[in-house]
């Protein structure tokens, strides 16, 4: 471990918009298949030097994860659900060849990375620090084949509130020409790949003053994902997510959700829904509420869609009584504000 000479001033908390501050240091460590793991450290935040040639550069041997840690009340961190990505993280190694960090390894270099830049950890209402472990191909060749030589490292970096304005609802654009995923391809992992697909269609989206894009299957009838989020939605006798078809991303924050929504003796419902029969559902006044979930924002209600010609409110278009208790109790276990029944939350000390 070497340590950095020259620490960075914190940012004050209103200056934290998402992802754009790091912290003093990272983690990293290499493989290659002739020496295993090895030079696993932490070190100064700085500079990766890589070959040109490397395949994450070429064949997109790209894959990472969103986790987080939260201050609790009596000054110590915790995590949210460390072990699920850890897994996740393994399953979508093996869809793009990549050799995955072993699970002790990377917790490992996780708590170590933790424990020296621990001060990073905000301590405000609605801050935490946003994790960001990846894993690349490094060898530099030219040639369709896997890499056998990876990189893993994890990055830190102190966050708000995703949304500025939290307390209001997102207007979404249901897209019906571009595809985020298809079936048999990546859309199951998070891979680099799924998000550079999204990014014209969710640019075109902003222009026209949408905040997100609503994704449909291969034949633009199936909803997917909304942005880079999970999408349910609230209707008069049920709720409804896309249930998992290896094109919609496993989320964290996805599976946590349906748990709370069964304990609290919702009718929840993991199946395929389509756009027609979510406008159906709105024209006969059965649409309460939606929202995507994902681990930077939690939960973010949605106002209005638009599809083609037709856009229309989603309920009375502000935020809906079961949004607005899902982010409620699972952001006051997150800050362990609330007994964890869940077991969700895992202690720094522990990992």
């Amino acid at each position: 471990m070497r340590l950095s000479t020259h620490l960075k001033s914190i940012p004050p908390t209103q200056a934290l918009a998402f992802g754009r501050h790091f912290t003093d240091h990272w983690f990293f460590a290499k493989y290659s298949k002739a020496k295993g793991w090895y030079e696993a450290a932490v070190e100064p935040y700085g500079k990766v030097a890589l070959d040109p040639g490397a395949s994450v550069f070429h064949y997109g041997q790209a894959l990472f994860e969103g986790m987080k840690a939260f201050s609790q009340s009596d000054g110590s961190i915790s995590l949210f659900r460390p072990q699920f990505n850890v897994d996740r993280l393994a399953h979508g190694a093996e869809r793009l060849c990549l050799a995955p960090p072993p699970p002790e390894l990377f917790l490992a270099g996780l708590k170590q990375l933790l424990k020296v830049d621990s001060r990073w950890v905000p301590r405000e209402p609605g801050c935490s620090l946003y994790i960001r472990p990846t894993l690349i191909g490094t060898e530099g060749f030219l040639g369709v084949r896997p890499s056998n030589e990876v990189m893993f490292f994890i990055l830190l970096s102190p966050v708000g509130s995703y949304y500025s304005n939290k307390s209001s609802t997102l207007r979404i654009w249901i897209e019906n020409k571009a595809l985020r995923a298809a079936p048999g391809g990546l859309g199951a992992t998070k891979a680099g790949a799924n998000y550079a697909a999204s990014l014209q269609a969710a640019l075109i989206a902003k222009e026209k003053g949408f905040d997100q894009v609503l994704w449909l299957d291969v034949e633009h009838k199936g909803i997917e994902e909304v942005g880079t989020m999970n999408v349910f939605f609230v209707f008069k006798d049920e709720i409804v997510t896309p249930a998992l078809n290896g094109s919609i991303l496993n989320g964290g924050m996805r599976d946590s959700v349906l748990q709370w929504l069964r304990q609290d003796k919702k009718t929840v419902v993991e199946r395929k829904i389509t756009v027609n029969e979510l406008l159906e559902r709105q024209h006969k006044g059965e649409l309460r509420e939606a929202f995507g979930t994902g681990t930077a924002a939690v939960i973010s209600p949605v106002g209005e869609f638009c599809y083609e010609n037709e856009c229309f409110k989603v309920g009375d278009g502000e935020v809906g009584p079961v949004s607005k208790k899902l982010y409620q109790d699972i952001s006051d276990i997150q800050y362990g504000r609330t007994p964890d029944k869940f077991g969700w939350m895992k202690a720094l000390e522990k990992l």
